[in-house]
């Protein structure tokens, strides 16, 4: 055999292949596409009918024919459906671009192309340098911008009310919270959390904790189930968290954080707790291999946002034991998080609070 036939034949590419990057790489163009008809509200204007693409641009106020263009290139992939010419119905998908959809992604919608977009378009400045893009992009860290721009904040605070619906309802049904009498939920936000929680153990009594700005605009919003049997509780998670709890709720709070803010949250929960306290982490945790899982691009999506991270099971026994902690179980929900029961351990922290 010669040296031409024992040199294999280059590997080419199957359009299968190269269509599944294309559409990897076109991915962008959808996403802009729908924050554009989430921004101008396009789905709320077709709620009692279809319109022609004139009266969608009149009520909107945006040019008529580049509508027509935005429009038809999302019923291309089953965002509308163009029912005759130049005119536009819902269809499923659209519907939960509705403001006042039960399982609504509008405001989720307008949230990423107006942060998290920007910030994935700064994602080499992550790499380089180990640093949020979102402070290269806004000139702060997120939860300055969000205090500092009200509009923003509430906007984003729909966004994790709205898109928490299932999970809390998951949560709060998965784990056994037959023998818990009052919880802390420490950065709790809206309280969307406890009203699932309370919801469906009416036994429960809770408390949200969080900085005092976000305490008032959860206090201003509050959840009908939360009004008797929930207090509202402003201070910061890095000075110290209330004490005499039965459980402490941390859900989705650690992935924002690096490993040393994260362990100062631990400690002052691990502080806060009796001996037979229980904490709940309600985070994702990443596996291992090639696995396809939400977590791994969430856990980009933590970088380039805030400096945090999402964690392997194994990483957040490390971050516990740092914290005087110790990981029980951890218990699957029907969404993408799990519920990772954590008790004191006989060991004593190794950190301490940032001043």
């Amino acid at each position: 055999m010669n040296a031409e036939n024992r040199t294999a034949p280059p590997q080419v590419p199957t359009r299968r292949a190269v269509g599944q990057l294309e559409q990897m790489l076109a991915g962008v163009a959808t996403t802009h596409s729908i924050y554009a008809v989430a921004k101008l509200g396009i789905a709320d204007l077709l709620t009692d009918g279809p319109r022609t693409t004139e009266e969608l641009a009149s009520l909107a106020a945006v040019d008529p024919p580049s509508l027509y263009r935005l429009l038809r290139a999302l019923a291309s992939v089953g965002v509308f459906t163009e029912i005759a010419p130049a005119t536009f119905a819902l269809t499923s998908i659209a519907e939960r671009l509705k403001t006042d959809a039960p399982d609504s992604l509008r405001a989720w919608a307008i949230v990423t192309g107006e942060i998290t977009a920007r910030c994935w378009g700064e994602l080499m400045h992550s790499l380089r340098t180990g640093h949020p893009a979102f402070e290269s992009v806004f000139g702060t860290s997120v939860f300055e911008h969000l205090e500092a721009h009200p509009d923003a904040a509430a906007v984003f605070d729909h966004h994790q009310a709205q898109g928490g619906l299932a999970l809390h309802a998951a949560v709060a049904a998965s784990y056994d919270f037959s023998a818990i009498q009052t919880i802390i939920d420490v950065g709790g936000g809206n309280g969307s959390l406890a009203a699932a929680i309370l919801k469906r153990h009416p036994g429960v009594r809770a408390a949200i904790f969080d900085l005092p700005h976000v305490i008032e605009r959860a206090r201003a919003a509050a959840h009908p189930t939360l009004n008797s049997r929930c207090d509202y509780i402003g201070g910061s998670f890095f000075d110290s968290i209330p004490p005499g709890a039965d459980a402490y709720v941390l859900s989705r709070v650690l992935h924002d954080w690096d490993d040393d803010r994260a362990a100062t949250i631990l400690t002052n929960c691990r502080r806060a707790m009796h001996a037979d306290a229980r904490l709940l982490v309600i985070e994702r945790v990443v596996p291992h291999g090639n696995e396809p899982h939400e977590s791994k691009f969430m856990d980009l999506n933590m970088l380039i946002i805030t400096g945090g991270r999402e964690r392997t099971e194994y990483e957040y026994r490390a971050l516990f034991e740092r914290s005087g902690l110790r990981l029980n179980q951890i218990t699957a929900t029907r969404s993408e998080v799990s519920v990772v029961e954590v008790t004191c351990s006989s060991s004593r922290p190794t950190t301490m609070p940032a001043p």
